[in-house]
């Protein structure tokens, strides 16, 4: 119960930095904004950050909570190439509506010059274990090739995501990230449907 605990904890933290960060703007939002937005204490805050900047590399997390609110959406009859598109299309309108490009590019940045975890990149993230299920599970249905391990599949899509990311950040968002992805995504992918 403690660990459930500890986990809404950082959370409503996650959660409330990333609201006030879209709202006000990562540099003009302070930590005490960010404990009273989450309910929290300073004790709770510091007990899972070092600092604001630590906060960063939590979008991981926010993108996460977005998957596992979609993975319950999931229908067991979809084409497996379906649910990848289904979950791009959701995750990408989260990002349009309520991730500030700046804290976007902040976020990648940041993971560029890190030298602690790169959150974008580790593979226990529900991210991960979601495509693995999908690409393993499509691949049993043989309604996803074969010719690439469920390992490279997964690691070729995520790419695939990064990068529209990336260049939406270049280029400030200057197009509907989710309307590009949905028109360029598939033909990326086209190799991997049977």
């Amino acid at each position: 119960m403690a660990k459930k605990t500890g986990r809404n904890t950082k959370g409503k933290i996650i959660v409330a930095a990333w609201k006030l960060f879209y709202e006000q703007g990562y540099d003009d939002t302070t930590i005490e904004e960010i404990i009273e937005e989450s309910g929290t204490s300073k004790g709770s805050f510091y007990h899972y950050f070092a600092g604001k900047d630590a906060l960063l590399s939590s979008l991981s997390y926010m993108f996460d909570e977005k998957y596992e609110e979609l993975m319950e959406t999931l229908s067991p009859d979809m084409h497996s190439f379906d649910k990848l598109m289904y979950l791009n299309r959701e995750l990408f309108l989260m990002v349009e509506n309520s991730i500030s490009l700046d804290l976007l590019a902040k976020l990648y940045s940041s993971q560029l010059t890190t030298k602690a975890e790169k959150h974008l990149l580790d593979h226990n993230r529900i991210y991960y274990k979601l495509l693995r299920h999908i690409f393993s599970d499509g691949q049993k249905k043989g309604e996803i090739t074969k010719d690439l391990s469920v390992n490279e599949l997964v690691k070729v899509y995520a790419l695939c995501e990064r990068a529209f990311l990336y260049d939406w950040c270049l280029s400030n968002g200057d197009y509907s990230l989710t309307k590009y992805a949905a028109d360029m995504l598939p033909l990326f992918l086209e190799k991997f449907k049977i």
